[in-house]
């Protein structure tokens, strides 16, 4: 179970986040939203829930390598309005704030959202577990080096995967001592990961149970998959649901998507064979 700030939503059964992106250059097109769309924000976020998601996930930086990199006031002004225009509408949904900035993350919990996802897992601002934990709120570990910028430059791992298991770890340990109860494991696909180490995760997920958290997946149309089959992002959904179904079969908890509908039906299809496992 995840308390959000009193509502509890179960992980009984893996999940889909979906995701809304507010910002102009997200890598894949048909995820951005403007932030004064609203009647588009709200058609989205429509047929997201309809479809099977139990979390939209809103961001307002894209952390592609070679995107902007918008200050933290334009990112507040970015999400704010479309995480109040959600709540407002869908009062029941879970919301998510994909940010690594801890004022990011406050303005937005204040505005309605119910959950920290944070892809640098804390690195990139040093307020930001001490602002989790003062707010009480699930956060999203995600394993990452460097920043979006250098991510790339920063693969070599010694003992893969174990050293990003011992770095998640090393990270958890000092939010338990905050006591922040409700932690997610993100391994970071694509964050200071080459394809081959985005693959090795996947076959070595059911490893990041040893830390005791639900894991969250997000491979929806990466590099990792239209570099390895060579297409492009519009024609990733196919690849991607194979990979989020090695998720799920894996371990994952939640998938991190931009296509509900499928990800949805994942589950439900890899559910009827992991029964016979029970």
């Amino acid at each position: 179970m995840l308390n959000l700030r009193g509502r509890l939503l179960s992980l009984e059964r893996p999940l889909v986040m979906g995701i809304l992106n507010t910002t102009p250059d997200s890598f894949y097109s048909n995820s951005r939203i403007s932030p004064e769309a609203s009647d588009l924000i709200l058609q989205r976020a429509s047929t997201m829930i309809r479809q099977g998601a139990s979390i939209l996930d809103i961001g307002g930086y894209s952390t592609r390598p070679g995107a902007l990199d918008p200050k933290p006031e334009e990112e507040i002004n970015r999400v704010v309005p479309v995480i109040s225009l959600i709540r407002t509408h869908f009062p029941d949904i879970a919301i998510s704030i994909d940010t690594f900035r801890a004022e990011v993350a406050q303005a937005a919990v204040e505005a309605g959202a119910d959950i920290v996802n944070d892809v640098s897992g804390g690195s990139l601002d040093d307020k930001m577990f001490d602002t989790v934990a003062q707010l009480n709120v699930p956060y999203i570990l995600m394993h990452m080096r460097g920043t979006p910028q250098t991510m790339g430059e920063l693969t070599d791992y010694p003992h893969f995967p174990d050293t990003i298991l011992r770095e998640l770890g090393e990270k958890l340990d000092r939010l338990r001592r905050l006591g922040l109860k409700d932690v997610i494991i993100d391994p970071g696909f694509g964050f200071a990961k080459t394809p081959d180490q985005n693959f090795g995760l996947l076959a070595y997920l059911s490893l990041f149970r040893e830390l005791g958290c639900p894991i969250l997946v997000g491979v929806s149309r990466k590099s990792t998959i239209t570099r390895t089959l060579g297409i492009p992002t519009e024609e990733a959904l196919n690849g991607t649901t194979v990979l989020n179904t090695i998720a799920l079969m894996n371990g994952a908890s939640i998938l991190r998507v931009h296509d509900v509908l499928e990800a949805k039906q994942a589950i439900v299809l890899t559910e009827c064979v992991k029964k016979f496992d029970e």
